[in-house]
């Protein structure tokens, strides 16, 4: 399997997707409702690029809702911002209008505020398959970041149902994700 034009090949098609904003409500909705009994305060997410699915609209609504509680809980939501030396991830607390910049690889990050540690992490996904196995855009990241990070947080996915790929298989050092959610509803676990 050449990952690489496979990458392409998807990216290109999520970019294409005639219902691509129809599919994203639909996984905005899939999303909150999972998050709905989770214990979670502080998650991490990520800034979309290439049509990637956005989940901070979804996410800063469960940031609201924790608010709304009997006993409010003070939720907190990280964007990554990247380690160029270690080519790993830290993530950072980000609100809608906060403070952002470029990164190394021109994708927005918060600009100065606190570091926080996630205990559940949303990352996207180019595509996945069987088994709660991603695939990214090849840079280790995530799986670096994940094999660092003590303790590990629950790791849920978030793509497209094109994205599905039945005969995708992981190298040695890719970890599976906790949970992968689509917008037809959670694909994994199974």
């Amino acid at each position: 399997m050449d990952k690489a034009a496979l990458r392409r090949a998807l990216v290109e098609q999520r970019l294409n997707l005639p219902d691509r904003l129809q599919r994203a409500d639909q996984l905005q909705r899939v999303m909150r409702i999972w998050l709905v009994d989770r214990p979670d305060t502080i998650i991490g997410g990520y800034w979309p690029i290439k049509g990637e699915f956005d989940p901070l609209p979804a996410l800063h609504r469960w940031k609201e809702d924790g608010e709304l509680l009997d006993e409010p809980q003070l939720r907190r939501i990280g964007l990554p911002v990247v380690d160029k030396v270690h080519k790993t991830l830290t993530f950072h607390a980000w609100y809608p209008g906060c403070p952002m910049e470029e990164d190394a690889y021109g994708i927005p990050k918060p600009k100065d505020t606190e570091l926080i540690h996630p205990t559940l992490l949303f990352v996207p996904c180019v595509g996945y398959g069987p088994g709660g196995y991603r695939l990214g855009y090849g840079g280790g990241f995530y799986d670096r970041t994940l094999a660092t990070l003590q303790p590990r947080p629950a790791t849920v996915g978030l793509g497209f149902t094109h994205g599905y790929l039945d005969d995708f298989e992981p190298e040695a050092h890719d970890l599976p994700l906790d949970a992968i959610l689509n917008d037809n509803g959670v694909v994994w676990p199974v």
